[in-house]
């Protein structure tokens, strides 16, 4: 599959300060990137560094005024596609080091909270059967909500509050798996299909000895998915996080499916 993507953001900062930026879809095995342009408006200082697990990178910049960003790509998917409801499960004593801290709580995702309930309502299942039994239950039991939750929204609220965005979907994903001893991260995407159309959240997953993306939503699937960047909760992968006041203007996101 190949997705044209198409981003615009306009903010305003009262001062100079520093932004976290990262939209570009990232370049891994997986995924080709067959062309790419970033457009910034002036900035006193710009670097690149790796991101997460150096899944995608980050841009610092210092800046003030009017930021504006115009990103365009094609990227090209090539994932392997399995299923992971049927794949196995690894004891956690037998995981791969760099897995460990999706197993682990998060700021968001405070899956030491969920044990007793994952053991009373998943314990029958095993491996990727357990993570297909909790992605329906979040799918069946959450209701998507724009503006019902916001940046300090945690997996906690919205297992109370059943109602959330994709976001949060994919933070009590997440949080449930790693209670059912499923290492779990959040990653960001392009995808398409995504109602309102917007940088989409969802899980990951190790299972069977490799990561897979699961979309809680329904909203789009593993093969369709471009990944920006991945981290333990939505605090690691933010599209734009800015170190002083910054104020919101006009924001587009816009990821169409091209022929083959």
């Amino acid at each position: 599959m190949r997705l044209q993507i198409n981003v615009q953001l306009d903010y305003n900062l009262s001062r100079a300060c520093d932004l976290l930026l990262q939209i570009e879809a990232a370049a891994i095995p997986e995924q080709i990137i067959e062309h790419s342009e970033l457009l910034l408006s002036p900035c006193e200082h710009l670097a690149r560094v790796p991101a997460q697990d150096n899944i995608g990178e980050r841009i610092w910049l210092r800046t003030e005024g009017q930021f504006t960003a115009d990103y365009r790509a094609i990227v090209r998917i090539e994932r392997i596609l399995r299923d992971p409801a049927v794949l196995p499960a690894i004891p956690p004593h037998r995981l791969p080091g760099e897995t460990v801290q999706y197993l682990l709580p998060s700021r968001y995702c405070a899956s030491n909270q969920f044990t007793d309930f994952v053991d009373s309502n998943f314990g029958r299942f095993q491996g990727g059967a357990r993570l297909a039994a909790i992605r329906d239950w979040v799918a069946r039991h959450l209701s998507y909500v724009p503006g019902s939750s916001n940046s300090d929204t945690t997996a906690i609220d919205t297992f109370h509050g059943r109602e959330g965005v994709c976001r949060d979907y994919a933070h009590l994903l997440i949080t449930l798996a790693r209670a059912g001893e499923i290492p779990a991260r959040f990653a960001s995407v392009y995808a398409p299909g995504v109602t309102p159309p917007d940088f989409h959240a969802v899980a990951e997953v190790f299972l069977g000895g490799e990561w897979h993306l699961v979309d809680a939503t329904g909203m789009a699937t593993e093969g369709e998915m471009a990944k920006i960047g991945i981290g333990r909760d939505s605090g690691d992968v933010a599209f734009l996080t800015a170190f002083g006041p910054l104020y919101f203007n006009s924001q587009k996101v816009s990821v169409t499916q091209l022929p083959d």
